[in-house]
């Protein structure tokens, strides 16, 4: 078994004396771990770092073997990233959620999603909007996507402002108003094109993170991850 692929690095951990086994969210393969023989040494390293976005050549006898990676270096942005600690924070998060996606399952939108968020020449706003559309993505490929599309209540398919914590569904703003203490605030950038405050963005974080804990944290007993809480406060202080 072969196959060649583009994708993100998003992980690397010590294998043996002198090799690693490097987990890569790839293009049409998904999140896949293989053996780097060698990985260890200094003319890997610089590739080997998460953030980076590698040519990827997988090779095993079977499929279902870990099989190994021969590794090219595409995009070395892992040093840009090592001197921006917020987008430092950004890719570890994302590498974060994308390691909750099922092995060899293909999320090319995800994929793509993560690798604009990094873009050198995000300011803080975008990213900020990015992450929060991530979020709000993942949730969908990991089956438990918010109906955000029209209200619960009357059906309406404009004036959403809030989204119930039990069921994930939209509320217009006339129905929402006695609730308002219960139900969480749905930005605006999150259904259209519309600026994002820093009051959207906590509000967007909030939301998301609700329903990832809800779905998927506690149901699988991890942590979520370390950086998120550090993550949104850099942002919101740099808007």
């Amino acid at each position: 078994m072969q196959w060649q692929g583009e994708g993100l690095l998003i992980g690397v951990r010590r294998h043996g004396e002198s090799s690693v086994i490097a987990e890569v969210m790839v293009a049409r393969h998904g999140r896949t771990l293989g053996l780097v023989r060698g990985g260890r040494s200094s003319k890997l390293a610089a590739t080997l770092q998460p953030g980076n976005t590698v040519q990827v050549n997988w090779r095993a006898r079977l499929e279902e073997h870990l099989g190994a990676f021969t590794v090219e270096l595409i995009d070395a942005r892992a040093a840009d990233l090592i001197a921006d600690r917020t987008r430092l924070y950004a890719c570890q998060l994302l590498c974060d959620h994308l390691r909750l996606l099922p092995e060899r399952d293909p999320h090319d939108r995800l994929l793509g999603l993560a690798v604009g968020a990094l873009a050198d020449r995000r300011s803080a706003p975008e990213l900020a909007v990015e992450l929060a559309r991530f979020e709000l993505s993942l949730l969908d490929e990991l089956g438990f996507g918010l109906d955000l599309s029209a209200c619960a209540v009357t059906g309406q398919t404009t004036d959403l402002t809030h989204v119930s914590p039990k069921t994930g569904r939209a509320v217009s703003r006339e129905p929402a108003k006695p609730y308002c203490d219960r139900l969480l605030r749905l930005p605006q950038f999150l259904i259209a094109e519309a600026p994002a405050t820093p009051q959207d963005i906590a509000d967007a974080f909030r939301l998301t993170g609700h329903f990832l804990h809800m779905h998927v944290w506690e149901p699988r007993q991890v942590e979520p991850p370390a950086v998120r809480d550090a993550l949104i406060e850099a942002l919101t202080d740099r808007l």
